[in-house]
C-alpha cells in the first residue's frame, strides 16, 4: 500500500519530466500522377502533446518544428562538363549509390539558427547534410564538389528544396506547414518526418508515409513496362517504325 501510495504521488513528477510527444498527419497520404498533373500542394499538420497539459512548462524556452519530406532513394550518375576548344563535353563523372530523388524541408526558423552542425548531419536535416552515398574513392574536394552539382541540378529542377519559416506554430501546440510537390517528381514511397527541437536538442519525431503513384493510362504504361519490359519494347519500337511511316506518307502525298 506504501508503495502504491508513493508512486501515486510521485507520478506528476514523472509527467513533469517526460518529454512531450508529436501527433503528425498529411493532407494526403496518396497522390496520384495523370497527364495532367502540374504539382501538388501537400499540408503536413498535427499537435504537440506537452507532459502535463497542453502548454510548455515555465521558463522553457518555445519549440521548433521541422519536417522533411523525401523521395525513395536512386542511383544517380553526375557528369562535370569542361569546356575545350569552345566546345562542351564531358569531363570527370561520379555514381552515387543511393540519393533521395526528392528533398525537402520546412522549418519554424532557418535550420542553422535551430541545431548545430553534429545535430544537422545525424539526422540530414538541410541540404548541406545530406548524407550521399558515392561509389567512387574521390578524394574530399573532389567529392565536394560533385555533391554539391548533384545538389545545385536537384534544386534547380525543384526536387530538392528548403523553406525556412514555412512552418507555423499556434500557441506552442498546433502546428502547420505547406510542401510543394512538382509536376516532375517521382513515383514511389515517400516519408514526411517531423521533428520537434527544443534548445538544441531533439525531442520527439514522428513519421507519416506518402504514396505517389501513377493513374489511368500512364499507370498501365509503367505497369506494363516494369511486368513486361521486353514486350514493352518491342510494341515502342515498332509504333515508332509505324510512326515514321505514317509521317513519310502523308508527306508524299503533298
Amino acid at each position: 500500500m506504501r508503495k502504491l501510495l508513493g508512486l501515486a504521488l510521485a507520478a506528476p513528477l514523472l509527467l513533469g519530466q517526460a518529454k512531450p510527444v508529436l501527433v503528425p498527419d498529411v493532407s494526403q497520404r496518396e497522390i496520384e500522377i495523370a497527364y495532367s498533373f502540374t504539382g501538388a500542394d501537400l499540408l503536413l499538420f498535427g499537435a504537440i502533446l506537452h507532459a502535463g497539459g497542453s502548454e510548455r512548462r515555465a521558463g522553457e524556452p518555445p519549440a521548433d518544428i521541422v519536417v522533411v519530406v523525401k523521395g525513395p532513394t536512386e542511383s544517380v550518375l553526375v557528369r562535370e562538363k569542361q569546356k575545350v576548344a569552345g566546345i562542351w563535353v564531358n569531363a570527370d563523372r561520379t555514381r552515387y549509390r543511393s540519393a533521395p530523388s526528392f528533398y525537402a524541408i520546412a522549418s519554424s526558423r532557418p535550420i542553422r539558427k535551430i541545431v548545430d552542425a553534429r545535430t544537422r548531419a545525424i539526422y540530414e536535416l538541410g541540404l548541406d547534410s545530406l548524407q550521399l552515398s558515392p561509389a567512387s574513392g574521390a578524394v574530399p574536394a573532389v567529392q565536394a564538389r560533385f555533391d554539391a552539382g548533384l545538389v545545385d541540378l536537384k534544386k534547380r529542377s525543384g526536387l530538392y528544396y528548403e523553406a525556412p519559416r514555412a512552418v507555423e506554430i499556434t500557441d506552442d501546440v498546433l502546428y502547420r506547414a505547406r510542401v510543394n510537390i512538382p509536376a516532375r517528381v517521382p513515383v514511389g514511397k515517400f516519408t514526411a518526418e517531423t521533428f520537434l527541437i527544443r534548445d538544441g536538442r531533439v525531442l520527439a519525431a514522428a513519421v507519416r508515409d506518402i504514396d505517389i503513384r501513377k493513374s489511368g493510362f500512364e499507370r498501365w504504361i509503367a505497369r506494363a513496362a516494369e511486368r513486361s519490359s521486353f514486350l514493352y519494347g518491342l510494341a515502342a519500337v515498332a509504333l515508332s517504325v509505324l510512326l515514321g511511316w505514317a509521317a513519310g506518307a502523308i508527306w508524299r502525298r503533298f
